[in-house]
């Protein structure tokens, strides 16, 4: 059986999730290079943490109420 390929709308939704994933990850990157520069470990990882973690949940809710919207106002055939 052939594979379709994503559609657009697919790929935008993969898209978004990996940026939420960014969003989680990067912060404790960030918290960790300033923690060994000021030497501070791990409270400025823990802070990007807490941060990132925050940050995604709520941009995650963002896209998935903006999903909801659009798919209730437009209806799709269900086959």
């Amino acid at each position: 059986m052939a594979r379709r390929p994503p559609s657009l709308r697919e790929m935008g939704i993969l898209l978004a999730l990996g940026q939420v994933g960014m969003e989680m990850v990067v912060p404790i990157g960030v918290g960790y290079l300033a923690d060994r520069a000021l030497g501070t470990l791990p409270w400025l990882a823990v802070v990007g943490a807490v941060l990132g973690f925050v940050i995604g949940i709520v941009h995650l809710l963002v896209l998935v109420n903006k999903l909801d919207r659009s798919n209730a106002s437009d209806p799709q055939d269900e086959s």
